[in-house]
């Protein structure tokens, strides 16, 4: 017998959730076959079979939280799938534990009406009868204020389904007409949350877990607001250069180099520029000292399906327009494939934002701690620009924003960085020379 365990993850990662189940009780697996994914704070993992064998056990159903070396199931080496006719109280089990999840999402409104149950044997006394419930059962029992010795099981093997906790029968003949009138009065979370009605048919709402790297975000900047003392400052770029290079260049730039040529390479180039005039906003704070970083890994916020990912440009100072290209590109497919390793998102030192591929004119962004500061970018719109006291042209112009913790930085140098900035992408050949 080899148990299925939850392996080291990273240095900062102790649990996940299991985020699905890719096998179930009585598969056969080889050794090296995925069993399972596993959602962590920043990054999907797969966990693999170390042995060839059958799954014998699945103790932990879709989305529980699991710790790290904690045992989830078992695989049985050279044992059979047990047959329909044989009772096998541990695959039962196994299998109604993989199931748990998926009836929670499934289960309709009004439950159907459980089979005939089957009489429990007239010489066990039923007040000693031993409950065979799943934990989730259990707990979902518990919520509800019921008590599973008074549900009678429709499965022969005598375990209580979740239906049946949602709708349970009397053992006994006594009359419960005091019940439900109780249970009413009670508080009742499944019912309920924060006052709003959950069941209410004419106002209906769905109930969605939220993702552990979803938890792990609303944590993180909930703490960045919470320990940091933010500040934006805001000022405006003439993109018209950029936007001529581009046009220029584009076609060339991709038949040689075999990616695009976009903006993120112009603004990862100025801000490397920038923070090399300006050390603090590439530093971070640890207790009471300030931690100088003499290198510069530029995150890079990346919108994907379970959230926002801030995978990392390592050493951008040294790579070319055409290597920050490839290297985002790159990171951003693995991030929306859901493939990004934990060095992918490691030691950043300043991040950059683009809230104008979604059509942001404005906005402010927050800090990725521990790091200072964060460069939001927005959409390029053109607006008539006063060129000199007598002359208007209309230019394309972005907003941008620079969000920084004034604990160690101060306002007249978070100004002049993001000046620094300004300069850069308006003449963008001296992005050269600051490479």
């Amino acid at each position: 017998m080899s148990d299925i365990k939850i392996p080291e993850m990273g240095e900062s990662i102790t649990e996940g959730a299991i985020a699905k189940w890719l096998v179930k009780v009585g598969d056969t697996v080889n050794q090296g076959d995925m069993l399972l994914e596993l959602e962590t704070d920043k990054v999907n993992l797969e966990v693999n079979a170390e042995r060839s064998g059958v799954i014998a056990e699945i103790r932990k159903s879709e989305g529980d939280v699991v710790q790290v070396g904690e045992v989830v199931g078992t695989i049985s080496e050279g044992a059979a799938a047990p047959s329909a006719g044989q009772t096998a109280p541990a695959a039962a089990a196994g299998a109604q534990l993989a199931e748990d999840a998926v009836l929670l999402r499934t289960a309709p409104a009004t439950p159907p009406t459980p089979p005939a149950p089957t009489p429990a044997p007239a010489a066990e006394p039923e007040t000693t009868a031993a409950v065979i419930a799943s934990p989730s059962v259990r707990k979902l029992a518990r919520e509800r204020g019921i008590d599973l010795t008074s549900v009678v099981p429709a499965d022969p093997n005598g375990r209580i389904h979740r239906n049946e906790v949602t709708a349970p029968a009397p053992r006994s003949a006594e009359p419960q007409a005091a019940v439900p009138a109780v249970k009413a009065a009670e508080p009742n979370p499944a019912r309920s949350s924060g006052g709003t009605v959950l069941d209410d048919p004419a106002k209906p709402i769905e109930v969605i877990r939220m993702s552990r790297r979803r938890q792990t975000i609303a944590t993180r900047l909930v703490e960045a607001q919470r320990t940091a003392a933010m500040l934006t400052t805001f000022n405006e770029v003439d993109m018209t250069k950029i936007l001529d290079i581009r046009k220029r260049r584009k076609q060339s730039f991709q038949e040689k180099n075999d990616v695009g040529l976009g903006f993120m390479s112009f603004f990862t180039k100025a801000v490397v520029g920038a923070l090399k005039k300006f050390p603090l906003l590439n530093a971070e704070i640890d207790g009471d000292r300030i931690l100088a970083k003499k290198y510069f890994d530029i995150g890079i916020a990346v919108s994907a399906k379970e959230g926002l990912v801030v995978p990392v440009v390592r050493d951008a100072d040294r790579l070319g327009f055409a290597e920050i290209e490839r290297t985002i590109a790159d990171l951003a497919n693995k991030a929306r494939s859901n493939t990004l390793q934990l060095s992918d998102l490691q030691g950043g030192t300043f991040s950059i934002t683009n809230g104008g591929v979604f059509g942001s004119l404005l906005s402010t962004p927050i800090l990725n701690t521990p790091q200072v500061g964060i460069l939001g970018m927005h959409k390029i719109q053109w607006r008539p620009i006063a060129l000199d006291e007598t002359r208007m042209e209309n230019r394309p112009m972005m907003y941008i924003a620079l969000s920084y913790d004034h604990r160690i930085v101060d306002g007249s140098e978070a100004v002049r960085f993001l000046v620094t900035v300004k300069v850069l992408l308006e003449d963008p050949e001296s992005l050269l020379l600051e490479g």
